[in-house]
């Protein structure tokens, strides 16, 4: 790939394996709790973690450059985070770890939809093979 930056590939497959670990983790964890509770408490040791992680790196000086229009975009998703652990704990009470992550991958699939409509980003051809891929994976994980 020449002169571009691999990093954010690394990042996204480290991203790819600790939510792998999210599922084991999180379906081990429901079993026999109320799943908005263990969203719940999965969020304070998130917000917990991400502070120290925050303080540690120096990061709250940058505070200020959040402007008000970021903010809000920011606490949208939040919401939208918060709602899909909601969903996504739920899911894994009642079903199997692997057609869960895989229903839950489907949201690539969405990213694509929405930045096509929202953020102008180009439908290719090859995204658009990904994703009708993406999803019959989806749907052979499940059956």
């Amino acid at each position: 790939m020449g002169g571009i930056k691999m990093s954010w590939i690394i990042f996204a497959l480290l991203s790819a394996i600790t939510a792998a670990l999210v599922a084991i983790f999180g379906k081990i964890g429901v079993s026999g709790i109320d799943t908005t509770l263990a969203t719940t408490v999965r969020a304070i040791i998130m917000a917990l973690f991400l502070i120290i992680v925050s303080f540690t790196l120096g990061k709250f000086q940058f505070l200020n450059t959040i402007n008000n229009k970021a903010l809000g975009y920011i606490v949208l998703a939040g919401i939208s985070g918060a709602l899909s652990w909601l969903f996504y704990f739920l899911a894994l009470k009642f079903g199997p770890a692997s057609g869960v992550a895989a229903l839950d991958r489907l949201s690539v699939v969405f990213v694509l939809i929405f930045s096509v409509l929202f953020l102008a980003e180009k439908l290719t051809a090859y995204k658009l093979l990904g994703a009708i891929l993406i999803t019959l994976g989806a749907i052979l994980m499940i059956l």
